[in-house]
């Protein structure tokens, strides 16, 4: 009876041991940055001829550099979201013998943001602009907002602001007493 009360309470012990190294579903699980943050804006403001402390001033210190290749440096960037996929991105950023930024390579190329892309911009002689869907409604349209609609209430929202005066302090008194 005694062996069965310690065997059992032992087997209870082992399995909660056991349970708890378990992942249970619901539990948060944060995300994981490491490295570089490196934004196709940073990349866009790189320029053939830059000196290295320019582009340290525009990238950052680099995460790698190699002993065997002064005149590379990589910045890597990983992201795991809580119970996803690791996501990695990389760009080396090679100098001459003059310190000067000849070339760059990795997962981000020179070219249009993603913020660019989806908000336009204005683009240069050469240049195509990114299509505009027939449906969308034009911002520059003079047509009222239909009765009733979001835009219609929106806009009687801002014509029915009323300016507030704003109240301004006395003067201190600064003789001495």
């Amino acid at each position: 009876m005694q062996n069965t009360k310690l065997l059992l309470t032992s087997f209870t012990f082992v399995g909660l041991l056991a349970l708890a190294g378990c992942s249970f579903p619901g539990v948060y699980k944060i995300d994981i940055q490491q490295g570089n943050v490196v934004t196709q804006d940073m990349i866009n403001q790189l320029r053939p001829g830059m000196t290295r402390r320019q582009v340290r001033f525009i990238m950052g210190n680099a995460l790698l550099t190699d002993t065997f290749h002064p005149d590379r440096w990589d910045y890597l960037y990983s992201l795991q979201p809580g119970g996803g996929e690791r996501q990695q991105e990389r760009v080396s950023v090679f100098f001459n013998e003059n310190d000067q930024l000849i070339s760059l390579s990795g997962d981000f190329k020179p070219g249009v943001s993603r913020d660019e892309a989806i908000l336009g911009k204005d683009t240069a002689p050469g240049e195509t602009a990114p299509p505009v869907p027939e449906t969308a409604p034009s911002e520059n349209s003079d047509e009222p907002p239909k009765p009733g609609s979001l835009l219609d209430q929106i806009q009687k929202d801002v014509d029915g602001v009323k300016a507030v005066p704003v109240p301004t302090p006395a003067p201190l008194d600064t003789t001495e007493q």
